[in-house]
């Protein structure tokens, strides 16, 4: 007889949740929904650098949503760009929520540059926060996952042109994503990506939303929601058995 899960797994990670509105924000109360105790990382000074809808107590807020679904909470301020920093983050959520049984990698530095206009410190903090703090924080959460209980999901993209560093980031992170599926296995532990095409959290302006959504098959863009469904099955014992995959879910916006 097959087995299932009977036990609430621990707590999940969640990066990228500084803002209401983001898919951070929308993976996390889906979550909590279900019952899961969160941990989630902001980094401020990002959110208001990025020009993106951003209040002063929106953690706080968000927090008191989450806490108030009846689960366990816990903000973290972290700079990506400090290697040192990253490595304290695992080890304070396994401290204070038990051993982290997932992480959702739905951070990331943007910042549209192409070839000729991409500063050399513009590239290297790119691949900081996307490429170096998501191989951290994978290793970290791999060296003390209970076993069986794994997962890993992470956002990436394919939009690199104009967009170099970003792009670029993110397909070295879909190999480290990837890799991790095969070296990990092991531990039970399960590591898939998500794509999930244009989705509206504040970027756009009208002209960009009108020419997206005229591309969209299916009339309307993404959400932060639909990416969210997504996460939820993958960490649900239900979607166990896919690992080492890039998804595209953006309703048809690539075909």
């Amino acid at each position: 007889m097959e087995s299932t899960e009977t036990t609430t797994p621990g707590p999940v990670l969640i990066t990228g949740v500084g803002r209401r509105g983001s898919i951070g924000h929308a993976t996390a109360r889906r979550l909590a929904e279900r019952g899961r105790d969160i941990a989630f990382t902001f980094w401020s000074p990002y959110e208001r650098r990025a020009g993106l809808p951003w209040e002063a107590d929106g953690v706080d807020s968000i927090r008191i949503e989450l806490e108030g679904l009846g689960v366990r909470v816990l903000p973290i301020e972290v700079d990506f760009t400090d290697a040192e920093a990253v490595e304290s983050v695992v080890p304070a959520v396994a401290a204070q929520l038990g051993a982290v049984s997932g992480l959702v990698l739905a951070h990331s530095e943007s910042v549209d540059s192409s070839i000729l206009t991409t500063s050399l410190e513009s590239f290297e903090r790119h691949f900081a926060v996307n490429v170096r703090a998501a191989w951290q924080l994978i290793a970290a959460v791999a060296r003390q996952v209970p076993e069986g209980e794994g997962r890993i999901v992470a956002f990436t993209s394919d939009h690199v042109v104009d967009n170099l560093p970003y792009g670029a980031s993110k397909g070295a992170l879909d190999r480290i994503v990837i890799a991790a599926a095969r070296e990990l296995g092991h531990l039970g532990l399960t590591a898939n990506l998500i794509n999930p095409g244009p989705v509206d959290t504040g970027w756009m302006t009208d002209e960009v939303r009108a020419h997206l959504t005229a591309r969209q098959p299916t009339g309307r863009l993404g959400t932060p929601e639909d990416a969210a469904r997504l996460v939820d099955f993958l960490l649900s014992p239900e979607g166990r058995w896919i690992s080492g995959q890039l998804l595209t879910s953006d309703g048809g916006f690539s075909v």
